[in-house]
């Protein structure tokens, strides 16, 4: 079988891409709607206010869109080629040679554009707008200037623990830092004894580790304190802002390499890493599970859609799309209770989908 498009193969094409992208706008324009109005009740905490909330909703869009996609994929597919089958189109299609799985690669060729947007846009635009919009809101409600999310923080690196009490990203003549204020800095001994207690002015995450300024240390001997101030010093860590802003922010907000940055961090300090794979393992089968989902409602579109109605095609497939979020969601949570690999946490629903998808394909061409 050729791959070359052919001009029934672009007609299927366009057609599903119009359906698709008309039932993202629906979806999309739904949710942005209801966070709008969940949003109205933060309007009043300090500077935030409709202008304010206006531009969260804004920035956090191709968050949502991209989360959005592979529902609206489903639903549009199954209603584009419902419709199809509803005018006898794909029966004329098929009577000039058009076999079903030509028709399945149709619709998985115009997917794959959109798919590979949507990934190029979860590593790229929707993790930075997406921290840009938590940074206005937290901004605003604080209201200080200073980026609110490392307010509080808690990190670890080796034997040493870090407490921030807020922090900002600068940059100056194209220079950017990391910087936080207000550092305690406890150091362990093996023993898990406190070994040494530093408080630390400001401490800046520069290029080789972190320069920290006005450091009052103290240790703690066995049988004496000792105290010492230092103007600055540096301290050698392979904690960074990476792996800083993974513990501040939501982990399903982050890209694939902070994900992978937050999780390295976690194995090298013995902390539990699990909600970050199963992000970034979920980051990887993003573009499989939308084309394999689109691919296994083919089946859908012949027999009981060419009946049916635009409610009737409307229903099943949000019914087909809900279906594999809840058995995905499942398998995911078996994985992390059970300490499985989450590969196969999100493989296995794909492969059981595809297996019945595979069943009524043939069960319909008989």
């Amino acid at each position: 079988m050729r791959l070359i498009p052919k001009i029934h193969d672009i007609y299927v094409g366009k057609t599903v891409l119009a359906t698709v992208l008309l039932t993202w706008a629906v979806l999309g324009g739904l949710d942005v709607m209801l966070a709008l109005v969940s949003e109205f009740g933060d309007i009043g905490k300090g500077k935030y206010g409709l202008v304010e909330a206006f531009a969260y909703i804004g920035l956090s869009v191709p968050r949502r869109m991209y989360y959005l996609f592979p529902y609206a994929a489903v639903i549009g597919s199954l209603m584009a080629l419902g419709q199809l089958a509803a005018t006898s189109e794909l029966t004329a299609l098929r009577a000039v040679g058009l076999s079903r799985r030509r028709l399945g690669l149709a619709v998985a060729g115009a997917l794959a554009i959109l798919t590979a947007l949507m990934v190029l846009s979860g590593e790229s635009l929707s993790p930075w707008t997406q921290q840009r919009a938590d940074a206005l809101k937290s901004s605003a409600k604080s209201g200080n200037a200073v980026v609110a999310q490392y307010s509080g923080l808690w990190a670890r690196e080796g034997e040493t623990i870090l407490n921030a009490q807020g922090g900002q990203e600068r940059e100056l003549n194209g220079d950017r830092w990391l910087e936080l204020r207000d550092v305690t800095l406890y150091q362990f001994a093996d023993d898990g004894r406190l070994k040494s207690l530093a408080f630390v002015k400001k401490a800046e995450h520069r290029p080789g580790g972190w320069l920290l300024r006005d450091v009052t240390r103290t240790y703690f001997n066995d049988r004496s304190v000792r105290r010492e101030q230092v103007p600055m010093e540096r301290w050698n860590s392979q904690l960074d802002s990476a792996a800083l802003s993974a513990g501040t922010e939501r982990p399903r907000y982050l890209s694939a390499m902070d994900l992978r940055t937050a999780i390295q961090y976690r194995e090298r300090n013995g902390l539990d890493a699990s909600e970050f794979e199963e992000h970034y393992w979920g980051r990887w089968f993003y573009s499989i599970n939308v084309l394999a989902l689109c691919l296994a409602a083919v089946p859908f579109a012949f027999g009981t859609l060419r009946s049916g109605g635009m409610g009737k095609r409307l229903f099943i497939g949000i019914v087909f799309a809900l279906g594999f979020w809840l058995l995905q969601t499942q398998f995911v949570k078996l994985a992390t209770v059970y300490k499985f690999d989450y590969r196969i946490a999100y493989l296995l629903p794909t492969l059981i989908m595809l297996a019945v998808s595979a069943f009524l394909f043939k069960k319909r061409s008989g």
